[in-house]
């Protein structure tokens, strides 16, 4: 609930693409929800000690993950027939945000709002839905679909993330015993997770493969 103890309805809306501007308004919140953060993480075996050196290299984007509860059977259908598909009402606009969109060539983005708790702009990842309630006709009025949005930044949200301390111009940088990239990448950008730019920029397939005296080009972010 937001500060006026007004019950605040969550609501998904589509941000791009040919449906740009549709929304579903849940008739139900749903009752719990489920965000989900993670980091990957290189091994790198110490020459000689059999040891096991843990290095960072990049984070996953953050995931949301709830079941959302439909239904129509209180609802009035065309011409007051009382025939309303919850398929049409709700679950097909979920079904939307998984297909390709002609004009982005991908599904589109959207945003989940909750009140004042939770403004999620996202992709959808994976949608499950079960139909639990029909009318006699066979139609579905009844559906639970489990969703999992996935974290969505732009191009321009990322730049602003980048030190203010990063490489401006292209400088080289001579591999010494013991470097890895993402020391590296640490060493100049601050952030060790910048080892795939090192490594686009120097066709390097394996970030474990450097050697000694071998020069590397480091970018300007």
């Amino acid at each position: 609930m937001g500060t006026s103890g007004k019950l605040e309805k969550a609501q998904i809306t589509i941000l791009n693409g040919k449906q740009s501007g549709e929304s579903i308004d849940c008739k139900f919140n749903p009752s719990e929800y489920t965000m989900e953060k993670s980091v990957n993480y290189g091994e790198l075996k110490a020459t000689g000690s059999g040891a096991s050196i843990m290095q960072f290299v990049d984070g996953n984007a953050e995931t949301l993950t709830m079941e959302l509860f439909f239904d129509t059977s209180d609802a009035t259908g065309p011409n007051g027939s009382g025939e309303v598909d919850v398929r049409k009402r709700y679950v097909n606009t979920i079904d939307t945000l998984l297909k390709v969109d002609g004009e982005l060539h991908a599904p589109p983005v959207c945003r989940f709002v909750w009140g004042d708790g939770i403004d999620f702009t996202a992709l959808v990842e994976r949608a499950s839905k079960r139909f639990t309630k029909f009318l006699p006709s066979g139609v579905p009025i009844r559906a639970r679909v489990n969703v999992t949005f996935k974290e969505y930044k732009t191009a321009d949200y990322h730049k602003s993330e980048v030190s203010p301390e990063s490489t401006d111009k292209t400088k080289v940088w001579t591999v010494t015993e013991g470097d890895t990239l993402w020391l590296i990448a640490d060493e100049e950008y601050g952030d060790p997770s910048y080892w795939r730019t090192i490594a686009n920029t120097n066709d390097i397939a394996d970030p474990r493969g450097v050697e000694a005296g071998e020069k590397l080009e480091l970018p300007p972010l």
